[in-house]
């Protein structure tokens, strides 16, 4: 099936030819037809399935088909896309720009770690869509420099990894501004008690759509373990880079002190590497992934805010330097490659200290995952496991925590709004005989 044929306008079908894409992926066929009739949704769909297209696509649709009414010079807010990150931010308005150039619509980011000035002054000339982070988003509210009131269309992208990172009171916050007659869009790798809550509070008669369940992988993506012991993981990983060639290799670590310390060694060892994570500033972060995106940096070492909402094009490498202690994320780590319909790499450094996670990973997946030792670099057999303390996402971050993080001022959260909602989802599961199954012809929007 065309893009056309799920009723989307020639100028939108046109932009994303442009870009390559002539097919529509499982949540696309879904998603769009489905959100052009008004309905609430509540989507499942791990990375790489082409949410972001599967949501943007239809909103430009909306929004260019309405007459605004708005005082002069300044127009509405009409739609409003949260994201965890900024990365992820950056990544869905770039998709925006991209698909409605032949459109009249205009769009922002508004994310935090970059002069706040700069948004209000954007914000004065309107803004059609907008691509917000929630503690940013709420540092405008409390300065009054953005309206939310004509909101019609409300998107929580990644829904599942804003609640891991504490933002659940800051997003009761946000839909307390917003008017109670809204569509609303969920999207979610997993579906969490606390998101089935937060759904059931927030959609009204929502449409259920299911692409791939989380413990799906893409076929495409080879996957390989490599038994060493702990000491031994940095050795192995630039003996593998340099034996291999491997260019443009994505390296996951568990903290950021570790992102640190691996990409300065691997840099000492000649393999040009930059580290990637939460207490980077934003011009570096962007930087960092510029560079890594045009080739121009051979490995990019990252905790897991580069696990989602990163989409870099034919990515060929991913590295679990440390596996996580979540089994999705595994998930969510390895679908960085492999995107698309091209092949990617997944490999995994595993110690005596992991073989919990990886038998959770395995179980998770259903299936054992290859494993190999290289010579030279055998695990110690008398090596007894250590504790590895749970960080990161596994450690949720308090509202002042959070505050902290972004920057902003305290401010007391409100209680839950009553948002409406009600009614169990109706299932609608696209590609459902095989959700796993790659692309048949032509490249496919993310």
């Amino acid at each position: 099936m065309s893009f056309s044929a799920l009723g989307l306008s020639h100028e939108i079908v046109r932009a994303v030819t442009a870009r390559g894409y002539t097919e529509p992926t499982p949540i696309q066929l879904q998603a769009i037809p489905t959100i052009l009739k008004g309905n609430d949704i509540l989507a499942g769909a791990q990375t790489g399935t082409g949410k972001t297209a599967g949501f943007t696509l239809p909103i430009l649709q909306l929004l260019s088909k309405q007459t605004v009414k708005s005082a002069p010079h300044r127009l509405p807010i009409r739609a409003l896309i949260l994201t965890p990150t900024r990365e992820l931010a950056a990544q869905v308005e770039e998709s925006v720009k991209d698909y409605g150039k032949y459109l009249n619509l205009s769009s922002m980011t508004m994310f935090g770690g970059v002069n706040i000035n700069r948004q209000i002054q954007r914000l004065k000339g309107g803004v059609d869509i907008l691509v917000a982070t929630p503690g940013r988003l709420l540092d405008h509210v409390q300065q009054r420099t953005v309206d939310l009131s004509q909101v019609q269309i409300l998107v929580l992208d990644e829904a599942d990894r804003m609640l891991d990172m504490g933002f659940i009171r800051d997003i009761r916050r946000i839909l307390a501004l917003l008017p109670q007659q809204r569509q609303n869009l969920l999207f979610s790798a997993t579906f969490s008690p606390e998101i089935k809550e937060l759904a059931q509070g927030m959609l009204k008669q929502p449409v259920l759509i299911e692409v791939a369940r989380q413990q799906d992988t893409a076929e495409l993506i080879a996957q390989k373990i490599y038994k060493v012991s702990r000491d031994r993981k940095h050795p192995l990983l630039t003996h593998l880079i340099k034996q291999h060639n491997w260019f443009q290799v994505l390296v996951f670590t568990r903290t950021k002190h570790g992102a640190d310390r691996l990409s300065k060694q691997l840099t000492h060892d000649g393999i040009p590497s930059l580290a990637l994570h939460g207490n980077k500033s934003q011009m570096v972060r962007t930087r960092t992934l510029a560079k890594f995106k045009d080739g121009s940096l051979q490995v990019l070492v990252a905790t897991d805010i580069a696990a989602r909402g990163i989409d870099i094009s034919d990515l060929p490498h991913v590295v679990n330097f440390d596996l996580p202690h979540v089994p999705e994320d595994y998930v969510h780590r390895i679908g960085r490659t492999g995107r698309a319909g091209a092949e990617g790499e997944a490999v995994s450094l595993v110690c005596v200290d992991e073989h919990k996670m990886l038998a959770d990973i395995e179980k998770l997946m259903k299936r054992s995952l290859p494993q190999e030792i290289v010579s030279g670099f055998e695990p110690d057999p008398n090596a007894k496991a250590a504790v590895i303390p749970q960080k990161g996402q596994q450690q949720r971050r308090s509202p002042g925590q959070n505050q902290a993080r972004s920057g902003r001022t305290s401010a007391k959260p409100s209680a839950r709004p009553d948002t409406g909602g009600g009614g169990q989802p109706r299932s609608q599961s696209a590609n459902s005989n095989n959700p796993n199954r790659p692309p048949s012809a032509g490249r496919r929007p993310r």
